[in-house]
């Protein structure tokens, strides 16, 4: 969800990747698979056990490079950032990701009423 920050945890507290104060170049392609699993974790304030867990649950699937290591998109960590807050606010992650997931449909629903004539 472009404009949801992530929760108060780490240096990127309450920041989305690429917004300002963040020493991020501007990406033009939001599912560009550019950060390591290393990097996501920095600026989503977690350890990479955090972001396996929530991979294992099907909640976001990272591109892989040639050697086979994780690569993250801004639309996945962003996605991760606001599973991490609906846990912060005692969800489990599979709850987190059903609401999110609902959340997304509900935004889509909400678009394609906009972009009806008349």
């Amino acid at each position: 969800m472009p404009g949801t920050p992530f929760p108060a945890r780490g240096p990127a507290a309450g920041q989305v990747p690429g917004a300002a104060g963040l020493p991020l170049a501007p990406l033009s392609d939001p599912d560009a698979a550019l950060y390591t699993m290393g990097q996501a974790g920095d600026l989503l304030g977690v350890p990479a056990a955090t972001l396996r867990r929530v991979e294992a649950s099907g909640a976001v699937t990272p591109a892989r490079s040639a050697g086979g290591q994780r690569r993250y998109s801004q639309r996945e960590l962003e996605h991760v950032g606001r599973l991490l807050q609906l846990m912060d606010e005692g969800l489990t992650l599979a709850a987190a990701n059903r609401v999110a997931d609902l959340e997304d449909t509900v935004t889509d629903l909400r678009h394609q009423l906009d972009e009806r004539p008349g």
